[in-house]
Order: structure tokens, then sequence, then C-alpha cells
């Protein structure tokens, strides 16, 4: 996994040249800064055609910060730092992707010093400091990228007494920079290139880039559980010999697959292919109805995301912000006619569980997981979609009725769940997957008359846990509710 950070310096003025390079060298991540543009000026069409989905966060003229995911969408987790009311400034967002949560960020370049906008770095880099240090104790995989506008130490600079009272070597802010590290982190380049200079910008000024005359201000630190997957780290250092380049240069590392990403390596090639041809194919006459096993991408938002990710009153929200990243990403992606979300009930037992009493036995939830699913469908309605909850019933029973009940009525239903469903006869047409933050494996049975987005935890036993049949079970009801296809 190829994870970069650029200072583009005016994405919009330098859009062919981050192209370019992102066709050439292929990151499957990137952390961008210093966008100067606002929201509704980034050129997410651009990126998108490229192969990129993209999170942002933009301002007119000044700073602005982005993170670019190869093929698929990044699950945003924080569009500010914590530690203020209201952050006026762009300078920081942060997302999970494939597994590994990443920032982009950007800190204030504190000149002159002394002075309030010194003032402002220290206290930016202060905030940052103890954000670090809670995804750091969170014990997942963390990239701490972007352009901290800090020079670590007297090596990572040319040599020249021209700098000396700038704010990006003084021992304020080098010592806010070490107290990062301090905590644990792995500053990647430096650890993997402990003699070169591997300078990342050079100032338009005084022929600094023919001189040679660099810093190094733009980095990767690297949480424990990333750094056992470091395996190079580099600096792109001709891009900035391009014309009309930015003044930075793309800094990268590789981290190497977890075993879960590994099996999944052999398929990237024709899921590309695959999405190539989903774009290219003709838009069907009726739209599909989609169906969402709502529990399942809950839960697995819930334990992919750090649990530092809170709402108001300090009460988590991981499984409410990943599970609306995956239902509105599902929407945006398959365009149904129609949302569908079912839900499992725990105030009363199932036919499952009286058939199978030693189904799901001793199963316990976190608290914090229960309140969030409590919540979810009060979002599903808000967003004009259905939700099918009964007592007695899970979600597998709504959606194996969704699928019998549209069947018959010759439409066509993508299924997403972690489950697999009975199969079901009718129009065959092709499947299609979507891939979120975590290794997902695709599961389709022969014959299948509807479009399956059926996934489970690489690894798990592939298996179905069985379906009540449609009969006239509440989920045919909500399909009815639903509507018909215009």
């Amino acid at each position: 996994m190829k994870i970069a950070t650029f200072n583009v310096n005016n994405i919009n003025k330098r859009l062919a040249n981050l192209l370019d390079w992102l066709r050439t060298t292929k990151p499957d991540v990137v952390s961008l800064q210093e966008l100067k543009a606002a929201d509704s000026e980034f050129p997410e069409a651009a990126l998108a055609k490229a192969g990129y989905g993209a999170a942002w966060r933009g301002q007119k003229s000044w700073n602005g910060v982005a993170i670019l995911a190869r093929d698929c969408e990044p699950i945003v987790t924080r569009t500010e730092l914590p530690g203020e009311p209201v952050d006026a400034e762009s300078r920081y967002i942060e997302a999970a992707v494939q597994g590994v949560l990443i920032t982009s960020l950007y800190a204030p370049n504190g000149n002159p010093q002394p002075g309030p906008k010194f003032a402002y770095k220290l206290a930016w880099m202060e905030r940052l400091a103890r954000h670090a240090q809670e995804l750091y104790g969170a014990g997942v995989p963390v990239v701490l990228a972007g352009d901290y506008n800090v020079v670590p130490t007297d090596c990572d600079i040319y040599p020249t007494k021209s700098y000396a009272k700038d704010a990006l070597v003084q021992p304020e802010s080098r010592g806010l920079f070490q107290r990062i590290l301090d905590q644990g982190w792995v500053d990647a380049i430096r650890t993997l290139h402990p003699e070169a200079p591997m300078y990342t910008f050079w100032d338009y000024m005084r022929n600094r880039w023919p001189r040679d005359a660099g810093l190094r201000i733009d980095h990767l630190l690297l949480s424990a559980q990333a750094a056992k997957r470091l395996v190079s780290a580099g600096v792109d250092r001709q891009i900035r010999g391009r014309q009309g380049a930015s003044d930075h240069a793309p800094a990268w590392v590789l981290l190497r697959d977890d075993a879960k990403a590994r099996r999944n390596s052999a398929r990237s090639a024709a899921k590309t292919a695959r999405g190539s041809a989903r774009r290219n194919a003709p838009t069907p006459a009726c739209r599909p109805l989609l169906v969402i096993d709502g529990d399942s991408f809950a839960h697995r938002a819930y334990h992919a995301l750090p649990k530092t990710i809170l709402r108001r009153g300090g009460r988590p929200a991981g499984a409410l912000l990943g599970f609306a990243n995956f239902l509105l990403k599902f929407y945006r992606t398959e365009q149904p006619r129609a949302v569908l979300v079912g839900w499992d009930t725990l105030d009363a037992p199932t036919y499952r569980h009286e058939q199978f009493p030693a189904y799901q036995s001793g199963r316990e939830f976190d608290d914090e997981l229960l309140e969030q699913l409590d919540v979810l469908p009060e979002f599903v309605a808000a967003c004009g979609f259905a939700n099918a909850k009964a007592s007695g019933y899970e979600a597998d029973d709504f959606l194996a009725a969704a699928v019998a009940a549209e069947e018959r009525r010759g439409g066509t239903v993508l299924v997403a769940s972690d489950d697999s469903l009975s199969g079901s006869r009718g129009r065959g047409r092709a499947d299609r997957a979507s891939r979120g933050p975590l290794p997902l494996r695709r599961r389709s049975p022969p014959g299948s008359g509807f479009h399956r987005v059926a996934w489970r935890p690489i690894g798990q036993a592939a298996g179905s846990r069985g379906t009540r049949g449609s009969g006239s079970s509440p989920g045919v009801a909500h399909i009815r509710h639903v509507g018909e296809c215009p």
C-alpha cells in the first residue's frame, strides 16, 4: 500500500502535473495540502476519471487539504483537529482507507516570528500533539501525513544561515515535532534514510531548486502498527523540476499488505476491469431496489474505526460515521430507485434461536455499539429511505423477502450483506460489488437473478444462516411501501 503526501500548491493550477504523477506512480492514497480552492472548485470529476475517490476540505485562495484513494472512497473520520470550537482554517482531514487511518495536515507556517502567527502555529501543533497521542493509543495502523512546516534537525536543511530566524527551524517548533515522535511515532523517511538529506521543499526564490537548497518539511509518521509494515520510503524529487511545478515534491511510504489485504490483491486487476465495464454499461430501463443488512455494516464500522471518533457529549460515533459512509456510497454508486435497510432485533428470540439453541449463544455487544444501533434507523429515515425492523425477525429475513418479492414482479435487487442468501432464478445480469475500508470478498451463486453485493470477512467460512420465505413478513410490506418501478 503506497501512501504519499504532496503539497500541491494550488490544485487546479497544478492539476495536469498532479494527474500525470498519479498516472505514472499509482499511489494508493495521497494526502494533498494547499489546495487553494473552495469546496465547489475541487476537481472531483477529473480525479474520479483518473480512478481516485476523494475527500476534501477546501478554502478559497489559502490552505485546503484532501485525501485521495485509488479505486475506492476514503471514509472520513474527522475534518478538523479537536481543541477549538470553530476552526476557520482548512488544515486537517482524516480518513480510513483499506484499514489504515490516514491524515492530511497542513501546519501553519508561523512567520514572521515572534508574533501572533508564530503563536498560532505553536497552539495548532499543541492540538496536533494531543490528538496524535489519542490516535497512537487507539492501537490501529495510522499514518500522520502532511506538510508540518517544521525542519526537524539541521540535517533536514541545506547548509545556510538565511533560515536562522525562520519559524520552521525554531526550537519551539522542533520541540513540538519531537514531542510527537516521543509518543512512539516513527519518522518513516528518516528511519530508512538516516544520512541522506531527503528534501521535500525548494523555495521558488534565489534559484534554490537548481542549487538543491532544500528543506525536509513534509513528513509521514507511522504508528507502531503501521511501522511494522514499512517496506520503503522516498521522495519523488523529479516532480519539482517539471514545468509549472509546485515548490514541494511528493514524499511517500510503502506499507506491506496485511494478511487479509494480500488475499485480495489478486483480484485488483479484475476489479478494475469490472469497474470500467460498469461505467460504460447502458443504464437499465428500471433501476434496482437496494436492500442492506444494516447491522452487518454498522458492526464492521464500529470495530474498524478508532474509538476516538466522538459526537456531542463525548459519545462514540464510529458506527454512525462508518455506516453513513457505506450507505451514501452505495446510493451514489448504484443509483437505486429505492433503499430498504433491514435490522436485527435483540428484544425477542427469533425462530433461529428456538430451532438452533447454540445460534449466537453467549454473544454480547458493547453498550456503545447498541446505543448507536438504536440511532441509526433514525438516520436512515432522515435520508428518505425505508427501515425494516420487527420483533422476532433478523435483517436476513427482510433481505430474503425483498429478493423474493422483487423477483415476482420482474425487478432487480441489489443485496448488501455479509451473509449469503438463497439463490433466486430470473434474468441473469452481471454481478457488481464495491469495496469499503475493510478487506472484502464477493460471493455470487450461479444463476442468480439479482445483482448481489454480498460481503463477508476474508477468512470466514462460506455458508448461509438460512432465510425465511417471503410469506406475509414485514419485509414484503416494506417492499410495497417503497413503490414500484416507474
